[in-house]
Protein backbone atom coordinates (compact mmCIF):
# COMPACT_ATOMS: atom_id res chain seq x y z
CA UNK A 1 0.00 0.00 0.00
CA UNK A 2 2.40 2.52 -1.29
CA UNK A 3 1.66 5.95 0.53
CA UNK A 4 1.87 9.85 -1.17
CA UNK A 5 4.92 11.37 0.24
CA UNK A 6 4.40 14.50 -2.79
CA UNK A 7 7.94 15.65 -3.20
CA UNK A 8 9.57 14.85 -0.03
CA UNK A 9 13.01 13.83 -0.34
CA UNK A 10 15.82 12.12 2.31
CA UNK A 11 18.82 13.24 3.14
CA UNK A 12 21.51 10.87 2.02
CA UNK A 13 22.58 9.92 5.38
CA UNK A 14 18.97 9.22 6.39
CA UNK A 15 18.55 6.77 3.26
CA UNK A 16 21.70 5.14 4.44
CA UNK A 17 20.90 4.34 8.20
CA UNK A 18 17.58 3.33 6.72
CA UNK A 19 19.14 0.76 3.82
CA UNK A 20 21.39 -0.39 7.27
CA UNK A 21 19.08 -0.83 9.85
CA UNK A 22 16.84 -2.81 7.11
CA UNK A 23 19.96 -4.88 5.39
CA UNK A 24 20.64 -5.44 9.70
CA UNK A 25 17.00 -7.29 10.20
CA UNK A 26 16.84 -8.70 6.62
CA UNK A 27 19.77 -10.60 6.92
CA UNK A 28 19.46 -11.98 10.45
CA UNK A 29 16.08 -13.56 9.41
CA UNK A 30 17.24 -15.15 6.25
CA UNK A 31 15.94 -18.63 6.26
CA UNK A 32 18.38 -21.53 5.16
CA UNK A 33 17.76 -24.16 1.74
CA UNK A 34 14.27 -25.21 1.93
CA UNK A 35 13.99 -29.35 1.98
CA UNK A 36 11.20 -30.86 0.67
CA UNK A 37 8.76 -31.74 3.37
CA UNK A 38 6.72 -34.63 5.17
CA UNK A 39 3.00 -33.87 4.41
CA UNK A 40 0.65 -35.12 6.89
CA UNK A 41 -3.17 -34.46 6.96
CA UNK A 42 -5.02 -34.02 10.22
CA UNK A 43 -7.63 -35.58 8.41
CA UNK A 44 -6.32 -39.33 8.16
CA UNK A 45 -5.37 -39.08 11.98
CA UNK A 46 -9.26 -38.22 12.56
CA UNK A 47 -9.71 -34.92 12.87
CA UNK A 48 -13.41 -34.41 12.16
CA UNK A 49 -13.56 -30.28 11.18
CA UNK A 50 -17.15 -30.04 12.12
CA UNK A 51 -17.01 -27.53 14.37
CA UNK A 52 -18.39 -29.25 17.28
CA UNK A 53 -16.47 -31.88 17.76
CA UNK A 54 -12.84 -31.56 19.10
CA UNK A 55 -10.38 -32.57 17.13
CA UNK A 56 -7.20 -31.52 19.76
CA UNK A 57 -5.92 -35.84 19.77
CA UNK A 58 -5.53 -35.59 15.99
CA UNK A 59 -4.26 -32.87 15.46
CA UNK A 60 -1.13 -33.58 18.29
CA UNK A 61 -1.33 -37.05 16.53
CA UNK A 62 -0.36 -35.80 12.80
CA UNK A 63 2.27 -33.00 14.92
CA UNK A 64 4.09 -35.90 16.93
CA UNK A 65 4.33 -38.52 14.18
CA UNK A 66 6.47 -35.62 12.44
CA UNK A 67 9.84 -36.93 11.60
CA UNK A 68 11.95 -35.33 14.70
CA UNK A 69 13.41 -32.15 13.45
CA UNK A 70 11.16 -31.76 9.90
CA UNK A 71 10.44 -30.48 8.08
CA UNK A 72 7.01 -31.48 8.39
CA UNK A 73 3.72 -29.86 7.22
CA UNK A 74 0.26 -30.75 8.99
CA UNK A 75 -2.14 -30.13 7.04
CA UNK A 76 -5.90 -28.52 7.72
CA UNK A 77 -8.22 -29.75 4.71
CA UNK A 78 -10.70 -27.46 3.38
CA UNK A 79 -13.61 -26.56 4.37
CA UNK A 80 -13.49 -27.46 7.65
CA UNK A 81 -13.94 -25.68 10.97
CA UNK A 82 -11.24 -27.57 13.36
CA UNK A 83 -12.17 -27.08 16.59
CA UNK A 84 -9.17 -27.93 19.76
CA UNK A 85 -7.88 -27.24 22.75
CA UNK A 86 -3.67 -26.42 23.45
CA UNK A 87 -1.85 -28.20 20.46
CA UNK A 88 1.87 -28.29 20.95
CA UNK A 89 4.31 -27.64 18.17
CA UNK A 90 7.68 -29.40 17.95
CA UNK A 91 10.74 -28.51 15.82
CA UNK A 92 10.37 -28.72 12.40
CA UNK A 93 6.84 -28.21 12.49
CA UNK A 94 4.60 -25.95 10.34
CA UNK A 95 0.95 -25.91 10.25
CA UNK A 96 -0.45 -25.00 7.09
CA UNK A 97 -4.59 -24.12 7.11
CA UNK A 98 -6.11 -23.92 3.66
CA UNK A 99 -8.34 -21.62 2.64
CA UNK A 100 -11.32 -22.14 3.84
CA UNK A 101 -10.43 -23.88 6.90
CA UNK A 102 -10.03 -22.75 10.43
CA UNK A 103 -8.68 -23.51 14.10
CA UNK A 104 -11.38 -22.76 16.62
CA UNK A 105 -9.92 -22.52 20.11
CA UNK A 106 -11.81 -24.18 22.67
CA UNK A 107 -13.52 -21.53 25.34
CA UNK A 108 -13.52 -23.92 28.50
CA UNK A 109 -10.50 -24.02 31.37
CA UNK A 110 -9.65 -27.47 30.73
CA UNK A 111 -9.01 -26.80 27.30
CA UNK A 112 -5.93 -25.21 28.25
CA UNK A 113 -2.92 -26.15 30.09
CA UNK A 114 -2.72 -26.00 34.34
CA UNK A 115 -0.40 -23.24 34.11
CA UNK A 116 -1.73 -19.84 32.50
CA UNK A 117 1.49 -18.67 30.61
CA UNK A 118 0.98 -21.47 28.59
CA UNK A 119 -2.56 -20.81 27.56
CA UNK A 120 -2.26 -20.22 24.04
CA UNK A 121 -4.31 -22.12 21.09
CA UNK A 122 -0.84 -23.23 19.69
CA UNK A 123 2.03 -22.67 20.89
CA UNK A 124 5.92 -23.73 20.24
CA UNK A 125 8.18 -24.04 23.27
CA UNK A 126 12.17 -24.28 22.47
CA UNK A 127 11.58 -24.91 19.09
CA UNK A 128 13.51 -24.74 16.07
CA UNK A 129 11.72 -24.41 12.62
CA UNK A 130 8.42 -23.76 13.15
CA UNK A 131 5.55 -22.05 11.79
CA UNK A 132 2.00 -21.49 10.60
CA UNK A 133 0.69 -20.19 7.08
CA UNK A 134 -1.22 -21.22 4.17
CA UNK A 135 -4.47 -18.73 3.64
CA UNK A 136 -7.03 -19.85 6.11
CA UNK A 137 -8.17 -18.79 9.90
CA UNK A 138 -7.08 -19.42 13.97
CA UNK A 139 -10.07 -17.99 15.78
CA UNK A 140 -9.93 -17.60 19.14
CA UNK A 141 -13.70 -17.08 19.82
CA UNK A 142 -13.31 -14.03 22.15
CA UNK A 143 -17.01 -12.99 22.71
CA UNK A 144 -17.78 -16.19 24.08
CA UNK A 145 -15.87 -15.14 26.68
CA UNK A 146 -17.45 -11.58 27.46
CA UNK A 147 -19.47 -11.88 30.45
CA UNK A 148 -21.16 -8.29 30.38
CA UNK A 149 -21.38 -6.35 27.18
CA UNK A 150 -19.95 -2.56 27.99
CA UNK A 151 -20.22 -0.02 25.49
CA UNK A 152 -16.86 1.06 26.22
CA UNK A 153 -14.92 -1.58 27.45
CA UNK A 154 -16.70 -5.18 27.52
CA UNK A 155 -15.87 -6.66 30.41
CA UNK A 156 -14.40 -10.62 30.57
CA UNK A 157 -14.38 -12.68 33.91
CA UNK A 158 -15.14 -15.97 32.27
CA UNK A 159 -12.51 -17.59 34.64
CA UNK A 160 -11.79 -16.16 37.83
CA UNK A 161 -14.17 -17.65 40.01
CA UNK A 162 -12.51 -21.05 39.95
CA UNK A 163 -9.11 -19.77 41.33
CA UNK A 164 -7.14 -20.53 37.97
CA UNK A 165 -6.60 -16.68 37.37
CA UNK A 166 -7.56 -12.78 38.93
CA UNK A 167 -9.60 -10.24 37.59
CA UNK A 168 -10.73 -9.82 34.16
CA UNK A 169 -8.10 -11.14 32.79
CA UNK A 170 -8.58 -14.96 32.96
CA UNK A 171 -8.72 -15.89 29.20
CA UNK A 172 -6.46 -17.97 26.58
CA UNK A 173 -4.08 -16.53 23.84
CA UNK A 174 -4.11 -17.19 20.39
CA UNK A 175 -0.40 -17.83 19.00
CA UNK A 176 2.73 -17.92 20.96
CA UNK A 177 6.09 -18.65 20.50
CA UNK A 178 8.18 -18.57 23.32
CA UNK A 179 12.20 -19.73 23.23
CA UNK A 180 12.13 -20.67 19.58
CA UNK A 181 14.60 -19.99 16.62
CA UNK A 182 13.76 -19.28 13.06
CA UNK A 183 10.17 -18.96 12.93
CA UNK A 184 7.59 -18.00 9.77
CA UNK A 185 4.47 -16.83 10.19
CA UNK A 186 2.58 -15.76 6.34
CA UNK A 187 -0.36 -15.71 4.61
CA UNK A 188 -3.10 -16.60 7.60
CA UNK A 189 -5.79 -14.52 9.17
CA UNK A 190 -5.95 -14.26 12.87
CA UNK A 191 -9.17 -13.45 14.35
CA UNK A 192 -11.36 -12.70 17.35
CA UNK A 193 -8.41 -13.31 20.06
CA UNK A 194 -9.76 -13.81 23.58
CA UNK A 195 -6.89 -12.84 25.38
CA UNK A 196 -2.91 -13.03 26.06
CA UNK A 197 -0.98 -12.97 29.49
CA UNK A 198 2.58 -11.92 29.83
CA UNK A 199 4.89 -14.39 31.71
CA UNK A 200 8.66 -14.52 31.71
CA UNK A 201 9.22 -17.27 34.00
CA UNK A 202 7.65 -20.40 34.56
CA UNK A 203 5.23 -20.81 36.54
CA UNK A 204 5.81 -18.03 38.25
CA UNK A 205 2.69 -15.85 38.81
CA UNK A 206 3.78 -13.41 41.11
CA UNK A 207 3.34 -9.35 40.94
CA UNK A 208 6.70 -9.11 43.57
CA UNK A 209 8.98 -9.15 40.60
CA UNK A 210 7.45 -6.19 38.00
CA UNK A 211 8.60 -7.90 35.23
CA UNK A 212 6.24 -10.96 35.46
CA UNK A 213 2.48 -9.24 34.00
CA UNK A 214 -0.55 -10.75 34.04
CA UNK A 215 -1.87 -7.77 32.02
CA UNK A 216 -1.95 -7.33 28.60
CA UNK A 217 -3.07 -9.28 25.09
CA UNK A 218 -2.34 -10.79 21.85
CA UNK A 219 -2.94 -12.71 18.67
CA UNK A 220 0.74 -13.12 18.03
CA UNK A 221 2.97 -13.66 21.24
CA UNK A 222 6.59 -13.44 20.26
CA UNK A 223 8.79 -14.20 23.68
CA UNK A 224 12.62 -15.01 24.14
CA UNK A 225 12.35 -15.92 20.36
CA UNK A 226 15.11 -15.36 17.52
CA UNK A 227 15.10 -15.00 13.79
CA UNK A 228 11.49 -14.01 12.84
CA UNK A 229 9.40 -13.84 9.48
CA UNK A 230 5.43 -12.32 9.79
CA UNK A 231 4.15 -11.68 6.64
CA UNK A 232 1.26 -11.45 4.25
CA UNK A 233 -1.34 -11.85 7.94
CA UNK A 234 -4.73 -10.23 8.93
CA UNK A 235 -5.36 -9.42 12.03
CA UNK A 236 -8.75 -8.56 13.61
CA UNK A 237 -9.21 -7.98 16.77
CA UNK A 238 -12.73 -6.90 18.43
CA UNK A 239 -12.45 -2.96 18.94
CA UNK A 240 -14.20 -3.30 22.25
CA UNK A 241 -12.75 -5.51 23.94
CA UNK A 242 -9.16 -4.24 25.84
CA UNK A 243 -6.11 -6.05 25.97
CA UNK A 244 -6.42 -7.90 22.56
CA UNK A 245 -2.65 -6.86 21.21
CA UNK A 246 -2.07 -7.58 17.48
CA UNK A 247 1.80 -8.47 17.74
CA UNK A 248 3.93 -8.00 21.13
CA UNK A 249 7.34 -8.83 20.55
CA UNK A 250 8.75 -9.35 23.98
CA UNK A 251 12.64 -10.37 24.46
CA UNK A 252 13.04 -11.22 21.00
CA UNK A 253 15.15 -10.15 18.30
CA UNK A 254 15.68 -10.21 14.43
CA UNK A 255 11.81 -9.63 13.58
CA UNK A 256 11.13 -8.93 10.10
CA UNK A 257 7.03 -7.67 9.71
CA UNK A 258 5.66 -6.87 6.34
CA UNK A 259 2.67 -6.70 4.53
CA UNK A 260 0.74 -7.11 7.51
CA UNK A 261 -3.20 -5.86 7.99
CA UNK A 262 -4.23 -5.45 11.77
CA UNK A 263 -7.26 -4.11 13.07
CA UNK A 264 -7.52 -4.67 16.69
CA UNK A 265 -8.39 -2.90 20.06
CA UNK A 266 -5.03 -2.72 21.51
CA UNK A 267 -1.66 -2.06 20.97
CA UNK A 268 -0.82 -3.19 16.90
CA UNK A 269 2.61 -3.99 17.38
CA UNK A 270 4.20 -3.10 20.76
CA UNK A 271 7.91 -4.48 21.64
CA UNK A 272 8.92 -4.93 25.19
CA UNK A 273 12.04 -5.79 27.05
CA UNK A 274 11.26 -7.85 30.31
CA UNK A 275 14.58 -10.14 30.42
CA UNK A 276 16.68 -8.87 27.51
CA UNK A 277 17.06 -6.26 25.27
CA UNK A 278 15.01 -6.39 21.65
CA UNK A 279 17.33 -5.51 19.03
CA UNK A 280 16.71 -5.67 14.91
CA UNK A 281 13.25 -5.13 14.29
CA UNK A 282 11.90 -4.18 10.84
CA UNK A 283 8.06 -3.10 10.23
CA UNK A 284 6.87 -2.44 6.32
CA UNK A 285 4.19 -2.07 4.32
CA UNK A 286 1.51 -2.37 6.59
CA UNK A 287 -2.45 -0.99 7.45
CA UNK A 288 -3.10 -0.67 11.12
CA UNK A 289 -6.02 0.69 13.08
CA UNK A 290 -5.92 0.43 17.00
CA UNK A 291 -7.94 1.50 20.01
CA UNK A 292 -4.58 2.08 21.63
CA UNK A 293 -1.57 2.76 20.18
CA UNK A 294 -0.76 1.19 16.78
CA UNK A 295 2.69 0.84 17.16
CA UNK A 296 3.78 1.11 20.96
CA UNK A 297 7.66 0.51 22.62
CA UNK A 298 6.86 -0.68 25.86
CA UNK A 299 5.29 0.07 28.66
CA UNK A 300 7.35 -3.07 29.66
CA UNK A 301 10.88 -1.66 29.31
CA UNK A 302 13.67 -2.74 31.83
CA UNK A 303 16.43 -3.58 28.86
CA UNK A 304 17.37 -1.30 26.12
CA UNK A 305 15.41 -1.36 22.47
CA UNK A 306 17.82 -0.77 19.84
CA UNK A 307 18.15 -0.96 15.83
CA UNK A 308 14.14 -0.39 14.40
CA UNK A 309 13.08 0.37 11.44
CA UNK A 310 9.14 1.36 10.21
CA UNK A 311 8.52 2.15 6.94
CA UNK A 312 5.14 2.52 4.83
CA UNK A 313 3.08 2.48 7.25
CA UNK A 314 -0.73 3.52 7.09
CA UNK A 315 -2.06 4.16 10.64
CA UNK A 316 -6.12 4.78 10.66
CA UNK A 317 -8.77 6.11 13.29
CA UNK A 318 -6.37 5.00 15.90
CA UNK A 319 -6.29 6.57 19.96
CA UNK A 320 -3.02 6.76 19.35
CA UNK A 321 -0.22 6.58 16.06
CA UNK A 322 3.26 5.95 17.53
CA UNK A 323 4.13 5.75 21.21
CA UNK A 324 7.46 5.17 22.94
CA UNK A 325 6.28 4.09 26.91
CA UNK A 326 9.67 3.91 28.63
CA UNK A 327 9.17 3.32 32.46
CA UNK A 328 11.58 0.85 33.64
CA UNK A 329 15.46 1.56 33.18
CA UNK A 330 15.79 0.20 29.33
CA UNK A 331 17.16 2.89 26.65
CA UNK A 332 15.87 3.11 23.38
CA UNK A 333 17.87 4.23 20.05
CA UNK A 334 18.88 3.95 16.61
CA UNK A 335 15.22 4.10 15.82
CA UNK A 336 13.93 5.07 12.19
CA UNK A 337 9.93 6.05 11.19
CA UNK A 338 9.84 6.97 7.36
CA UNK A 339 7.33 7.39 4.92
CA UNK A 340 4.12 6.99 7.73
CA UNK A 341 0.31 8.42 7.06
CA UNK A 342 -0.92 8.85 10.61
CA UNK A 343 -4.87 9.56 11.74
CA UNK A 344 -5.70 9.69 15.08
CA UNK A 345 -8.74 10.35 17.33
CA UNK A 346 -10.19 10.13 21.15
CA UNK A 347 -12.29 7.15 21.28
CA UNK A 348 -12.73 7.13 25.19
CA UNK A 349 -11.21 8.50 28.33
CA UNK A 350 -10.86 5.12 29.94
CA UNK A 351 -8.56 4.37 26.98
CA UNK A 352 -4.83 5.39 27.63
CA UNK A 353 -3.67 8.16 24.78
CA UNK A 354 -5.88 11.48 23.97
CA UNK A 355 -5.20 10.75 20.28
CA UNK A 356 -1.61 11.90 19.29
CA UNK A 357 -0.04 11.20 16.35
CA UNK A 358 3.59 10.76 17.69
CA UNK A 359 4.03 10.58 21.88
CA UNK A 360 7.76 10.34 23.28
CA UNK A 361 8.00 9.53 26.83
CA UNK A 362 10.66 8.29 29.15
CA UNK A 363 9.83 8.57 32.93
CA UNK A 364 9.91 6.16 35.99
CA UNK A 365 6.86 3.77 36.33
CA UNK A 366 6.94 4.71 40.35
CA UNK A 367 9.90 5.74 42.80
CA UNK A 368 11.32 2.46 42.44
CA UNK A 369 11.85 2.66 38.70
CA UNK A 370 15.33 3.93 36.98
CA UNK A 371 15.07 6.79 34.48
CA UNK A 372 16.12 6.00 31.33
CA UNK A 373 16.82 7.78 28.05
CA UNK A 374 15.31 7.87 24.17
CA UNK A 375 18.08 8.93 21.37
CA UNK A 376 18.47 9.13 18.08
CA UNK A 377 15.06 8.72 16.62
CA UNK A 378 14.47 10.03 13.19
CA UNK A 379 10.88 10.66 11.69
CA UNK A 380 11.14 11.28 8.27
CA UNK A 381 8.13 12.13 5.99
CA UNK A 382 5.21 11.44 7.95
CA UNK A 383 1.52 13.27 7.19
CA UNK A 384 -0.68 13.58 10.27
CA UNK A 385 -4.60 14.44 10.80
CA UNK A 386 -5.01 14.17 14.60
CA UNK A 387 -7.39 15.69 17.70
CA UNK A 388 -3.99 16.36 19.44
CA UNK A 389 -0.05 17.35 19.29
CA UNK A 390 2.76 15.88 19.46
CA UNK A 391 3.98 15.13 23.21
CA UNK A 392 8.06 14.99 23.65
CA UNK A 393 8.59 14.05 27.38
CA UNK A 394 11.44 13.02 29.04
CA UNK A 395 12.32 12.90 32.33
CA UNK A 396 15.49 14.87 34.31
CA UNK A 397 18.03 12.25 34.38
CA UNK A 398 16.19 10.59 31.24
CA UNK A 399 16.83 13.13 28.21
CA UNK A 400 15.06 13.00 24.99
CA UNK A 401 18.49 13.40 22.78
CA UNK A 402 19.12 13.92 19.50
CA UNK A 403 15.27 13.51 18.02
CA UNK A 404 15.27 14.53 14.29
CA UNK A 405 11.38 15.75 12.55
CA UNK A 406 12.17 16.19 8.55
CA UNK A 407 9.54 16.63 6.01
CA UNK A 408 6.05 16.75 7.98
CA UNK A 409 3.07 17.85 7.28
CA UNK A 410 0.46 17.70 10.02
CA UNK A 411 -3.45 18.58 10.47
CA UNK A 412 -4.87 19.49 13.85
CA UNK A 413 -8.68 18.72 13.86
CA UNK A 414 -11.02 18.23 16.45
CA UNK A 415 -14.10 16.29 15.69
CA UNK A 416 -15.15 14.38 18.59
CA UNK A 417 -16.68 15.52 21.55
CA UNK A 418 -14.11 14.92 24.37
CA UNK A 419 -12.83 17.09 25.95
CA UNK A 420 -8.83 18.32 25.78
CA UNK A 421 -7.14 19.87 27.86
CA UNK A 422 -4.94 16.88 29.54
CA UNK A 423 -1.54 15.36 29.12
CA UNK A 424 -1.71 11.69 29.65
CA UNK A 425 1.72 10.21 30.80
CA UNK A 426 -0.32 6.81 32.04
CA UNK A 427 0.99 4.27 33.04
CA UNK A 428 2.73 5.76 36.42
CA UNK A 429 4.71 9.08 36.33
CA UNK A 430 2.29 11.95 36.23
CA UNK A 431 -1.05 10.26 34.99
CA UNK A 432 -3.04 12.80 33.51
CA UNK A 433 -2.54 16.46 33.98
CA UNK A 434 -4.16 19.29 32.88
CA UNK A 435 -2.42 21.56 30.46
CA UNK A 436 -3.63 23.54 27.09
CA UNK A 437 -3.08 21.65 24.34
CA UNK A 438 0.14 22.30 21.88
CA UNK A 439 1.70 21.30 17.98
CA UNK A 440 4.32 20.26 20.06
CA UNK A 441 4.82 19.70 23.85
CA UNK A 442 8.53 19.35 24.53
CA UNK A 443 9.75 19.01 28.03
CA UNK A 444 13.94 17.32 29.13
CA UNK A 445 15.24 17.15 25.74
CA UNK A 446 18.75 18.12 24.67
CA UNK A 447 18.83 18.22 20.79
CA UNK A 448 15.77 18.44 18.52
CA UNK A 449 15.70 19.36 14.62
CA UNK A 450 12.65 20.12 12.94
CA UNK A 451 13.31 20.92 9.45
CA UNK A 452 11.09 21.35 6.67
CA UNK A 453 8.13 20.87 8.83
CA UNK A 454 3.90 22.55 8.25
CA UNK A 455 1.39 22.44 11.30
CA UNK A 456 -2.22 23.50 10.41
CA UNK A 457 -4.69 23.97 12.52
CA UNK A 458 -8.67 23.89 11.91
CA UNK A 459 -10.89 27.31 13.31
CA UNK A 460 -12.77 25.08 15.96
CA UNK A 461 -12.36 25.24 19.06
CA UNK A 462 -9.77 27.50 18.23
CA UNK A 463 -9.35 28.80 22.07
CA UNK A 464 -7.55 25.20 22.98
CA UNK A 465 -5.71 24.98 19.59
CA UNK A 466 -3.58 28.77 19.45
CA UNK A 467 0.10 27.17 20.85
CA UNK A 468 2.40 25.98 17.74
CA UNK A 469 4.92 24.90 20.37
CA UNK A 470 5.24 24.82 23.98
CA UNK A 471 8.52 24.04 25.89
CA UNK A 472 10.35 25.27 28.99
CA UNK A 473 14.00 26.50 28.22
CA UNK A 474 15.52 25.38 31.24
CA UNK A 475 14.46 22.17 30.52
CA UNK A 476 14.91 21.67 26.57
CA UNK A 477 18.35 22.42 24.91
CA UNK A 478 20.27 22.20 21.60
CA UNK A 479 16.99 23.27 19.53
CA UNK A 480 16.61 23.67 15.71
CA UNK A 481 13.67 24.81 13.76
CA UNK A 482 14.22 25.00 9.70
CA UNK A 483 12.02 25.97 7.50
CA UNK A 484 8.74 25.53 10.31
CA UNK A 485 5.19 27.06 9.81
CA UNK A 486 2.10 26.84 11.16
CA UNK A 487 -1.00 28.51 10.56
CA UNK A 488 -4.93 28.36 10.71
CA UNK A 489 -6.58 26.19 8.48
CA UNK A 490 -9.81 27.68 6.59
CA UNK A 491 -12.04 26.49 4.21
CA UNK A 492 -8.67 24.23 2.40
CA UNK A 493 -6.68 27.57 2.71
CA UNK A 494 -3.88 27.59 5.08
CA UNK A 495 -3.70 31.73 6.59
CA UNK A 496 -0.33 32.19 8.84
Amino acid sequence: MPLKTGNLKMKNPLIFLIFLLLTQSLLATSSPLNMIPVNLSVADFGATGDGSCYDTEPIQSAINSCPEGGPCHVIFPAPGKYLTATVFLKSGVVLVVEPGATILGGTRLEDYPKEFWRWYVVVAENATNVGIRGGGVVDGQATKFVVREDPRKNVMVSWNQTGACLGDECRPRLIGFIGCNNVEVSNITLNHPAYWCLSTRKGDLSLKDKRVKGTGSHNLHLVRSNNISIKDIAINGDFNIPNNDGIDIEDSNNTVITRCHIDTGDDAICPKTYTCPVYNLTVTDSWIRSKSSAIKLGSASWFDFKHFVFDNITIVDSHRGIGFQIRDGGNASDIVFSNINISTRYYDPLWWGRGEPIYVTSCPRDSTSKEASISDVHFVNITANSENGIFLSGSKRGLLRNLRFINMDITYRRFTNYSGGLLDYRPGCQELVKHRTAGIMMEHIEGLEVKNVEMRWSNNQLEQWNNPLEFRPSTVNNISFLNFSSGLYTDGKLNY
